[in-house]
């Protein structure tokens, strides 16, 4: 790959992978609206806020790959989501299909079905249930994505992530949590396939006790190494017993399907 751009760049997952994917493409470009430092070898660093329609179509010429990580990734108000991941998103995919880009590795989100309950095993196939307005964005980009599949033949594996952190931060990322070697090799996978059509997957390290089933994804040939069972025994004594009676116990999405309504 010549030239793989990521949005986000400067965020948590932006970091990992651009320490992890260093060689893996002759150029990573990276962006973002935050400070990314100074470009390393092999870099460039391109500042864009993708709600401005011809910086994106300028930050989307020439790549070969796109991993879009750009966006507000936690819950907010609808106005400032309505910029960054609907927008955003939208001018992400008309870039990349005016500039003829052919793969794009969507970050959508486990808040994309949060209001599932966690004694339920789920696969790609289930009907969406967000549990919040960021949750419900991310339905969005999915939709986008798969439109811009049938419609134009624009690849996506757009990836429900669970919590991608160098160790679980608490008892629920025992379940959801994606190790960043794993996501770094998650993202070879995506773009060393010969195809994905648009793939809904999830993004989790195979841990002891999971909500969800990657199977139908086994063609990328995807071998994640990693399980958060090793910190198990760390997180139980740090964090006492959750009350099953809690939403935010009794929901895959915890806090997210637990809070109120963001703008009440």
């Amino acid at each position: 790959m010549k030239r793989l751009l990521i949005t986000g760049a400067a965020g948590n997952l932006g970091k990992i992978l651009r320490e992890g994917l260093k060689g893996y493409a002759d150029i990573l470009r990276l962006s973002d609206i935050s400070d990314m430092g100074q470009a390393g070898p092999g870099e460039e660093i391109v500042t864009c806020d993708l709600s401005d329609r011809a910086a994106v179509h300028e930050l989307t010429r020439d790549c070969d790959g796109i991993v879009h990580l750009g966006g507000i990734s936690v819950e907010a108000a609808f106005d400032d989501l309505l910029q960054a991941n609907l927008l955003g998103t939208y001018n992400l995919y008309e870039g990349a299909r005016k500039n003829g880009v052919k793969r794009v590795m969507f970050a959508s989100s486990n808040h994309t079905i949060g209001f599932y309950d966690r004694t339920t095993l789920l696969d790609e196939t289930v009907t969406l249930r967000p549990d919040s307005l960021y949750g419900v964005t991310k339905c969005y980009g999915e939709a986008l994505a798969s439109y811009y599949y049938d419609k134009f033949d624009l690849e996506t594996v757009s990836v429900r992530i669970g919590s991608c952190f160098p160790e679980p931060l608490n008892r629920r990322m025992l379940s959801t949590w994606m190790s960043p070697r794993d996501f770094v090799s998650l993202i070879q996978a995506i773009f060393d396939a010969t195809m994905t059509g648009h793939l809904v997957m999830y993004g989790v390290s195979p841990n002891k006790s999971v909500w969800w089933n990657n199977d139908h994804a086994a063609f990328l040939g995807w071998n994640p190494q990693d399980s958060s069972e090793k910190f198990r025994a760390a997180v139980e004594a740090k964090f006492p017993a959750e009350d099953r009676q809690d939403p935010a116990v009794i929901y895959q999405g915890g806090p997210f399907a637990a809070n109120r309504h963001f703008e009440d």
